[in-house]
């Protein structure tokens, strides 16, 4: 059976057209049943009622809408709000919606589990479970659409694929539900942004699409010495791969890129680094998005105090680099990815992961 969220809106209107075809339809009914998927999230063919009742049980008996149940929900004092989803498999995924001002920003998961294995990432710590397919990425853009409206919230402004899973390892899914959340539910390409931890291939393809989806880089060490130590990826793809993957990806006009950089404490935070960073930042013109690391359950790091924050920030801006500074949100809910899973499965991660990983403060001047 077909799941029409599975498929990209050009692709679920042509089996749709097919399946009225063959019944004597005419085409417009493909185009009904999409507005009831696409604008009103409604995922029981039962209630289309505009549609002929033999007409609605054929559809039931021919296609599936993927629905996903919630588990829990997290309400932070900041409006912060994450969702714990149930996959139709009894796997659990989250997505987190961070609303700032007139923009909502919505985090949704990609994989279940993540095999990435980051030292500071919960999700790295709980392994790989699977991939989602494309119908459960876009179900979570629906259930929170839904959960939104219905607290107040107004609409989802932004998608941003930085929940769990490593999205770019997921491409025959990333693809169709970046053009249903698109072309299907109608938003910007330039306010949907896929950060990845620097899948090349990935990133080759991302460059190659037609749409100007946005690119975020999970950085995190401005030389591979350092990365390696944090993020096992880079043995697979060295940063200067990915830093010439990144130049393809620039040159595709595909807007700015931003760099994501995790700030912990007496680990990545020393001064002389953001010299480094800012040369990468400065040849792409990017945005280095500093990040203070959210605390994760039984490991002993802890994010960079505010004037060290401050400082590195500070040492970009004079080199000539744009930089925010994210806010830390939903602290008090687990807010960080993986947390609500691990706490509801009661995933602990090792309490000594600076031994395991070797991670070694850095050793320049502070």
């Amino acid at each position: 059976m077909t799941d029409l969220l599975d498929l990209a809106p050009h692709r679920a209107q042509e089996a749709l057209e097919a399946h009225f075809r063959g019944r004597g339809q005419p085409a417009y009914r493909a185009r009904q049943v999409l507005a009831w998927l696409y604008r009103r999230d409604v995922d029981d063919f039962a209630a289309m009622t505009d549609l002929p009742a033999a007409e609605r049980g054929a559809l039931a008996e021919a296609f599936a809408v993927t629905r996903l149940a919630t588990v829990r929900v997290a309400r932070s004092r900041d409006g912060t709000a994450k969702h714990l989803w149930k996959l139709p498999d009894g796997e659990l995924v989250e997505s987190v919606l961070i609303p700032a001002g007139r923009r909502v920003t919505l985090c949704v998961s990609s994989q279940a589990g993540c095999a990435m294995a980051c030292a500071f990432c919960a999700t790295g710590w709980m392994g790989y479970r699977r991939q989602l397919r494309a119908g459960e990425i876009v179900a979570q853009v629906r259930g929170a659409r839904a959960w939104a409206a219905a607290h107040g919230y107004g609409p989802i402004t932004n998608v941003v694929f930085m929940g769990m899973g490593e999205p770019l390892l997921n491409r025959s899914a990333l693809w169709p539900s970046l053009e249903t959340l698109h072309a299907g539910l109608g938003l910007g390409a330039r306010r949907i942004t896929v950060s990845t931890v620097g899948i090349v291939p990935g990133i080759l393809e991302m460059a190659r699409r037609p749409e100007p989806f946005r690119l975020a880089v999970s950085l995190h060490a401005p030389n591979s010495e350092l990365r390696a130590q944090l993020m096992p990826i880079e043995r697979k793809y060295p940063l200067p791969e990915l830093l010439e993957a990144l130049r393809v990806f620039d040159a595709a006009g595909k807007g700015r890129i931003t760099f994501e950089y995790v700030l912990i404490r007496d680990v990545n935070d020393a001064l002389p680094l953001a010299d480094e960073l800012a040369e990468h930042a400065r040849s792409f013109g990017a945005l280095v998005n500093l990040i203070p690391f959210n605390p994760i359950p039984a490991v002993a790091w802890e994010p960079s105090p505010p004037e060290r924050i401050r400082a590195f920030a500070a040492r970009l801006e004079r080199r000539g680099v744009a930089v925010s500074v994210r806010e830390p949100r939903g602290r008090d809910i687990a807010a960080a990815c993986g947390q609500l899973r691990a706490e509801t499965t009661a995933v602990r991660a090792p309490a000594a992961p600076l031994a395991r990983w070797g991670v070694r403060p850095h050793p320049g001047p502070r």
